[in-house]
């Protein structure tokens, strides 16, 4: 994936980025490196409007080079990201 670590996890996939080493978190008295989530999908505006039929809250849609994506507000107060790629997934590079 030009560079970046991508696993295939049937049916998920799993990307692997490079950080610049100012996300982290303290647990137990150790530096751990933090992490960003983001579930995937074929459909971004129809999964919008399943999550918000549940209750759901989502952000606007906003447009990256990787795909579009939104946000899915957690019931903590957090984030999770959601979005449908514009890349090649690796689930779709073992297929013919």
């Amino acid at each position: 994936g030009e560079g970046w670590l991508i696993f295939a996890l049937p049916p998920a996939e799993m990307g692997i980025h490079p950080g610049d080493g100012r996300f982290v978190e303290r647990l137990a008295n150790h530096e751990i490196s933090g992490s960003v989530i983001y579930l995937m999908c074929d459909d971004l505006g129809a999964t919008m409007e399943s999550l918000k039929s549940k209750g759901a809250e989502t952000t606007e849609i906003v447009q990256a080079g990787w795909g579009i994506t939104t946000t899915v507000r957690l019931p903590g107060g957090g984030g999770l990201g959601l979005y449908q790629p514009r890349h090649a997934t690796a689930l779709d590079l073992g297929r013919s």
